[in-house]
């Protein structure tokens, strides 16, 4: 896999993509602050802290640095929306995912974001698979990972951090074009 470098970008019509800063901290506490995306955010600590957060982006450049996981900042007009990635490589499963400021959602930037880190997983890194997942009660992500090529393989529990409970997840595949 080629070496990445730190300050890649990747651009949309109306979207950058890029690295998360150490400064980004207090602007994601906001997002992922508001119950309504925190609660379809699987592994996600509610409520959160500013140093939570701080750590969290902290871990992000080492994953990059591996190979293993690509974290993007998602700004729109230079404004911090939300969060497009891709980890899990050293293991095989390519998992992309996202989560966007509730202001945001509704104006498809889910789908333009992921299809730049699909595109660019493909393009860049050579992987021919992807997987994803969403909650069982937001069926806008699956309405995404659809428009992005991916078929629901499975319904399976999982345990929500925010929520504190078993949730169902449902789980999507992205096979290679025959």
């Amino acid at each position: 896999m080629p070496a990445i470098p730190l300050d890649l970008t990747l651009e949309t019509p109306r979207l950058t993509l890029r690295r998360f800063f150490a400064s980004d901290a207090e602007r994601v506490t906001e997002i992922i602050s508001n119950w309504n995306v925190a609660r379809m955010l699987r592994l996600a600590p509610y409520p959160q802290t500013v140093e939570q957060q701080r750590a969290w982006l902290a871990t992000h450049e080492a994953e990059w640095l591996a190979g293993d996981g690509y974290r993007f900042a998602v700004l729109e007009a230079g404004r911090l929306i939300g969060c497009a990635d891709l980890d899990h490589i050293a293991d095989g499963r390519n998992e992309i995912g996202y989560w966007f400021d509730e202001a945001s959602w509704g104006r498809g930037y889910a789908s333009e974001a992921a299809a730049a880190v699909r595109d660019y997983g493909r393009s860049t890194l050579g992987l021919d698979h992807f997987q994803s997942g969403h909650a069982f009660d937001n069926p806008a992500s699956g309405r995404v990972l659809e428009k992005l090529g991916f078929r629901h393989v499975e319904d399976t529990t999982v345990w929500s951090l925010p929520r504190r409970a078993q949730i169902v997840q449902r789980c999507y595949r992205l096979d290679p074009a025959p």
